[in-house]
């Protein structure tokens, strides 16, 4: 028969193993949820209608317990806050490559896109969808990280794109790996007119 103290060791003994396997390196590995022990012990005697009344022991994986099941607020993209119907949210300049181009996409708190192309400039209305996708992409927390400069100055005739939002100025021909930068590249690129 299993005791209360008996019972206490074993839960004691699942948590610390739980989630305790090698990892692929050979070390141990880190638990990516949080393992909950539950013990069922009775004090009543047991009856003789069930002679096999034990304790019990189960483990079960509870990810809403597990601290690394939900991301972090601050660490998910959320739209920038429009402070006005003038506000550039960001101004994004594609220069050089071999025609030697300049172009220019702009968007506004009104939710507008100006562009200029060969001196030509054009404004068209987002929906609400692609506004809010807009400004999610902005607020993508991994633009922190992207350096001011990254450009590749042993290449020749590449774009370049300078982008100015929330304070910043960032310069890059895409030859580094950023991908919050470039999927907001690439999502403002669409608004460029095709030649």
């Amino acid at each position: 028969m299993l005791t209360r103290s008996s019972v206490m060791v074993c839960a004691a003994a699942a948590l610390a193993l739980a989630g305790c396997s090698p990892g692929d390196d050979g070390k141990a590995a880190e638990p990516t949820d949080e393992t909950v022990v539950t013990a069922t012990v009775s004090d009543a005697p047991r009856s003789p209608a069930s002679p096999s009344a034990t304790p019990t022991v189960s483990a079960s994986s509870d990810a809403s317990a597990s601290p690394s099941a939900s991301v972090p607020a601050s660490a998910s993209p959320s739209p920038v806050p429009v402070t006005g119907p003038d506000q550039k949210l960001v101004t994004m300049t594609v220069s050089g490559g071999f025609a030697g181009v300049n172009r220019q996409v702009v968007l506004r708190g009104d939710g507008t896109v100006r562009t200029t192309d060969r001196g030509q400039s054009a404004v068209r209305r987002t929906t609400a969808a692609q506004f809010t996708t807009l400004r999610t992409l902005l607020g993508d927390p991994a633009l922190d990280d992207v350096p001011a400069f990254a450009i590749d100055m042993g290449s020749a005739d590449k774009f370049q794109y300078t982008l100015q939002f929330d304070g910043r100025t960032v310069m890059t021909d895409r030859s580094t790996d950023a991908p919050a930068l470039d999927r907001l590249i690439g999502a403002l690129e669409k608004w460029l007119p095709t030649n």
